[in-house]
């Protein structure tokens, strides 16, 4: 079992008043945070008020690039030139960098969203292109355990941080059921606790199959766009603490 963990959350992706307001509310008890910086969602205003609000509270925000498809909310993968690809995902870390430094507050991380976050972690080419984008912005790069990027990550010598999901459902293979599936996300909020809750004590999942999956993880994800994201945040931190490990990001 871990004596830590960080928690983590996916922001900046609802530019609502209220999606702002449980956005930051949800800053309130993870200890990092990836803000979307264009791609699938988010704006030059909200990447500012993300990143206020994570300074505010000293919890380590990343930068959360996309495939350019705000339509689908960065959710399908896209057959596009990996030249048109590195020149687009560059420009959106450029873009929250350079917020981030106006805010006066310096990214830690970098964390893929949705389908290319998925492509990646077994595609060679996405896997390179985005350890070298973290290389060369000297960030953390987040990604699944067991996986291409990791391999690469570690060949390079950045620093890999390894996450798991409290909100997803996995295959056998330790990969995320796609979304297009039933019950690739979990709706039960006791459920989502009870994953947690084994991912950081180091127990096996229960997985798609029936089979059993060891996920080996520094940081839980929470989906900000999960229902009732805010709530399972509270007593995720809340039955990690009892259970004796603290939370924090380590950044």
């Amino acid at each position: 079992m871990k004596l830590s963990i960080d928690l983590n959350a996916d922001l900046g992706e609802d530019e609502s008043p209220d999606g702002i307001a449980r956005d930051i509310a949800i800053m309130d008890i993870v200890s990092s945070c990836n803000i979307a910086c264009g791609g699938h969602a988010g704006s030059p205003q909200t990447m500012r008020i993300m990143l206020a609000a994570a300074k505010a509270r000293q919890i380590a925000p990343g930068a959360h690039p996309s495939y350019p498809d705000r339509s689908n909310f960065g959710r399908q993968s896209m057959a596009i030139a990996i030249e048109e690809l590195e020149a687009c995902l560059a420009s959106q870390v450029l873009e929250i960098t350079t917020i981030a430094e106006e805010v006066g507050v310096q990214l830690t991380h970098l964390k893929p969203h949705g389908a290319l976050y998925n492509d990646a972690q077994d595609d060679p080419d996405l896997a390179s292109l985005l350890v070298e984008l973290a290389t060369r912005n000297s960030l953390a790069l987040v990604g699944m355990p067991g996986s291409l990027i990791q391999k690469m990550a570690m060949e390079r010598n950045i620093s890999f941080i390894a996450e798991a999901f409290i909100d997803r459902r996995y295959t056998g293979k330790g990969r995320l059921v796609p979304r297009s599936e039933a019950g690739a996300v979990i709706a039960d909020e006791d459920e989502r606790i009870h994953q947690g809750l084994s991912l950081a004590q180091g127990t096996a999942l229960t997985v798609q199959d029936g089979s059993d999956l060891m996920v080996n993880a520094d940081s839980l994800c929470l989906h900000s766009d999960s229902d009732g994201a805010l709530e399972t945040a509270k007593k995720m931190r809340l039955a990690l603490e009892n259970a004796g490990i603290m939370i924090g990001s380590g950044k």
